[in-house]
């Protein structure tokens, strides 16, 4: 039973998880009851709603299809169509070249100009795919999730969304 452990970085007075079988590995499988707030479960029965391209994305780029899972929960709580007020799009909250995000320069130049469009990510195959295919290498080049998961979320807020991506793994995984 998860009680309160991850409360700060969710933000919410008391929340439990009901766990399943580990025989049940697959998200699209998970019938968890999630005991939370209403527009948390909401949030979490329109991800479970994306399953299919969840577990083929995840395989694609060799990630458990539970860490998927876990961010498009966190970013955008399974809506397709969300754009947050940095620009980051669709279910995996990607920075895309064009809208707000186009605004945004680094030391060489625009920031994003070699990412897909705002209208190729709200296609939620296509977000889930290029937003696996980012964590994977993410992973890979910094050694660790809870390190890739601080370079994938929002800037300037350090471990923090790390840190609440990897509690609601850790409920999924249970």
């Amino acid at each position: 039973m998860w009680v309160g452990r991850w409360r700060p970085f969710i933000g919410l007075a008391s929340q439990s998880v009901k766990a399943v079988p580990s025989a049940l590995p697959l998200v699209c499988l998970l019938p968890y009851e999630v005991e939370v707030n209403s527009d948390l479960k909401v949030k979490w029965a329109r991800t479970r709603s994306w399953c299919d391209l969840i577990v083929k994305g995840a395989e694609e780029s060799a990630l458990d299809p539970l860490l998927v899972a876990a961010v498009i929960w966190q970013e955008s709580g399974g809506d397709p169509l969300a754009y947050s007020s940095s620009g980051a799009v669709g279910l995996m909250q990607i920075m895309p070249k064009d809208g707000i995000a186009a605004e945004k320069i680094c030391v060489n130049g625009p920031c994003f100009s070699d990412r897909p469009t705002t209208q190729e990510l709200q296609n939620p195959e296509f977000n889930i795919r290029y937003g696996c295919r980012m964590l994977a290498d993410l992973i890979t080049r910094l050694g660790s999730k809870r390190e890739a998961l601080m370079a994938y979320g929002p800037e300037n807020i350090g471990y923090e969304y790390a840190n609440t991506v990897l509690g609601l793994y850790a409920i999924l995984s249970q």
